[in-house]
């Protein structure tokens, strides 16, 4: 049995890491907001306050002293950020992504109070309460342009009064809109006021007027600051909702009855406090929403595995005594019983899979945190355009996708995008760009990065290899042009100062490519010099459970992952031929490679040769048909691990429990596709090089 300590330990670290990654969207939110020049949104800095806000409390009921300490500073800033006493500029910027990376490693530590960690909280807590310091010793007030009447400063809130400072320091006009309002759907009415005034204006306060109004509607004056000019507001406003006329310096604001309580009960509240908003907005999600930790699913998936089993078993059952007299009638309900057990299950798994799907803006939102700072680094200007963030995989492989993305857009960065002189002279953007789409197709994911940077010579890549001993001069003349770009996924192809255009670009690209195969994954470059470079990932959508199809090898039941599969067909000796030492055959006028499994394997089969299949995989662009000799029919496997002392044979992704005391083998569709297409010259130049 668990201890509940632990459970609630776990759900801080799980909260904490929610509240953070949120922090992280807000940060580039507001990030880009101040590239683009533009005043960043009031609520967009009250959600960031609210994170850290929040962050802090929760800290500091578990202990975690160095977070708590961090995320008060931040605190500190952030009001002085949403109150207008500060502006969002570069320096400010950075603090708040340091931020980030300094909660993940805090919340990390086997220690919360690590004595080693002090210096470096010590120091980041006084940085950041420096900017505050220096904001707080500027001397004037600019409400002192206006004359405002200390009933109206009575009913504004600390956050209104300082939005009005921040607004008139930023040199936007205030305006007064006299509206009326049912009191049957003011809620509605403020709202639509809120959408309209969104991009023309900021609405400061509402306060109730000294005149008009009647049993049925409340009239208000409401207070707002804009840029825009005071013709095109009347234009919004007027005739919809009531007059608008400009507050000029030195005159008097509204005025108005000395206490709010004075507006009827009916009244929405107007301007309600952002820790109200939040307070709401957690109830709801609190009601609607729970934390599952995955591996209680990834439990509940091997049950269904298990149930699964228990299906095929009775299906046996039934088929055994088909046909038979004796118990026709007990038959038919067994029958009748497995067909809804069968249609239950299935509802079961998909439920299951479908709270394991997570949106890949997940990890696209720690990479944006990667492409700003790699950018800083190299000083370069680099844009990131993202598509298809919510594109939905399991949960497991987003987190395993973190670190192949993350190489993947440091090496685009460093070794890519080119430096803007650079850029000048080939007649580019001053800033690259870098581009991340997902999409799905079929039962796989699909993710692209690509760069418009310099792009990557193949015979520089191959001259590289040779260089460093990986591939012979004599072997080297055999490789196609995708041969040589693939070459980068081979180990120990590093940077090299004499390698202009594509030095470095194969640090940590064997790495990637492991851990996509590992994923049931697999890996494709292509690049043109001028133009730049993609990488196309293909996985499946979830490793949990998959459809397979069973198929015979040599007397030996293997199981293949439905979502490779595109067809199956008879095997015709006749129809097949060979091409620079390769089996091929031509299906609907194109050509298609033939890899026959047993003898890959190194099986012995009977020499005869008619009756056999060939099953048409697909991953990616590419296609092999995998020559078998029996098809079993389909079936929902769980892979489960080969263990240690055979994690490392190549081809095969695990096994699986078929029942009936039977094991199949899995294959490892990805591996085969790389062994066949990337590895045959790669490898034979490898075995003769010097």
């Amino acid at each position: 049995m668990s201890d509940p300590r632990d459970n609630v330990q776990q759900e801080f670290l799980a909260e904490a890491h929610e509240l953070v990654e949120a922090l992280s969207r807000d940060l580039l939110l507001l990030d880009e907001a101040q590239h683009r020049n533009e005043r960043p949104q009031p609520a967009l800095i009250n959600e960031i306050f609210r994170s850290v806000h929040t962050l802090k409390g929760i800290a500091g009921m578990f202990g975690y002293r160095h977070v708590g300490a961090v995320a008060h500073a931040l605190e500190d800033l952030l009001d002085d950020l949403r109150l207008g006493r500060i502006s969002v500029d570069e320096r400010v910027l950075d603090l708040l992504f340091d931020s980030v990376e300094r909660f993940q490693r805090l919340l990390g530590l086997e220690d919360p109070q690590s004595p080693e960690e002090e210096a470096g909280v010590r120091a980041y807590v006084e940085a950041v309460r420096s900017i505050g310091h220096a904001a707080h010793e500027e001397q004037g007030d600019p409400l002192d342009r206006y004359a405002i009447g200390a009933a109206v400063l009575s009913v504004l809130t600390e956050y209104e009064e300082h939005r009005l400072r921040a607004c008139i320091r930023e040199g936007l006009q205030l305006f007064r809109l006299r509206a009326s309002f049912n009191l049957t759907a003011i809620d509605d009415s403020i709202e639509t006021l809120r959408e309209v005034a969104r991009d023309d204006a900021e609405i400061i306060t509402y306060l109730p007027s000294m005149e008009g109004g009647n049993e049925e509607t409340i009239e208000l004056v409401v207070l707002l600051a804009s840029r825009v000019p005071e013709h095109e507001l009347r234009a919004h406003f007027e005739g919809r909702y009531g007059t608008i006329e400009p507050v000029e310096e030195r005159t008097h604001l509204p005025t108005l009855p000395p206490r709010r309580t004075s507006i009827p009960s009916a009244a929405p509240s107007m301007a309600p406090a952002p820790e109200d908003d939040a307070l709401h907005a957690s109830a709801r999600s609190v009601a609607d929403s729970v934390r599952v930790d995955i591996r209680k699913l990834d439990h509940l998936m091997n049950v269904v595995g298990e149930l699964a089993l228990v299906r095929s078993a009775v299906n046996r059952i039934v088929d055994h005594f088909k046909g038979q007299s004796v118990h026709r009638q007990s038959v038919t309900d067994l029958d009748r019983v497995g067909r809804v057990f069968e249609r239950q299950l299935s509802e079961l798994r998909a439920g299951i899979l479908d709270v394991r799907m997570v949106p890949l803006g997940q990890v696209f939102g720690k990479l944006a945190r990667i492409v700003r700072q790699a950018a800083r680094e190299h000083g370069k200007e680099v844009r990131l355009v993202v598509t298809g963030a919510n594109t939905e995989v399991d949960k497991l492989i987003v987190e395993e996708l973190a670190d192949p993305l993350m190489h993947l857009i440091r090496n685009a960065i460093d070794h890519g995008i080119e430096q803007s002189g650079e850029r000048t002279l080939a007649n580019k953007r001053l800033e690259g760009t870098l581009a991340i789409n997902a999409y799905h197709k079929g039962s796989n994911v699909v993710i692209e990065v690509e760069d418009d940077g310099a792009g990557m010579n193949p015979h520089e890549v191959r001259d590289a290899a040779i260089a460093r001993g990986l591939l012979s001069a004599e072997a080297s003349r055999e490789l196609s042009r995708q041969e040589m770009l693939n070459l980068v996924f081979l180990p120990g192809l590093s940077t090299s100062s004499q390698i202009t255009g594509m030095s470095g670009r194969g640090v940590g690209m064997d790495v990637v490519k492991t851990n996509i195969l590992r994923m049931g994954g697999m890996i494709s470059i292509a690049s043109e010099l001028g133009t730049g470079t993609k990488v196309t990932i293909t996985l499946p959508i979830t490793l949990a459970i998959i459809r397979a199809l069973l198929v015979t090898i040599a007397s030996r039941t293997f199981a293949l992952p439905i979502t490779a599969v595109r067809e199956a067909i008879p095997y015709r000796p006749r129809d097949v031929r060979t091409i620079d030492g390769r089996e091929v055959m031509t299906l609907r006028g194109e050509t298609l490679a033939i890899c026959d499994l047993a003898r890959l394997f190194g099986f012995r089969r009977p020499s005869r040769r008619e009756g056999r299949f060939i099953v048409v995989g697909s991953m990616g662009n590419r296609e092999l048909g995998f020559v078998v000799d029996q098809l079993q029919g389909q079936d929902d496997v769980i892979i489960k691990s080969l263990g240690k002392s055979l994690s490392s044979v190549r081809g095969f992704a695990g096994a699986t429990d078929l029942g009936d005391q039977k094991v199949a083998l899995v294959l490892d569709a990805p591996a085969l596709f790389s062994e066949y297409f990337d590895g045959p010259n790669v490898l034979r130049a490898m075995e003769t090089s010097p």
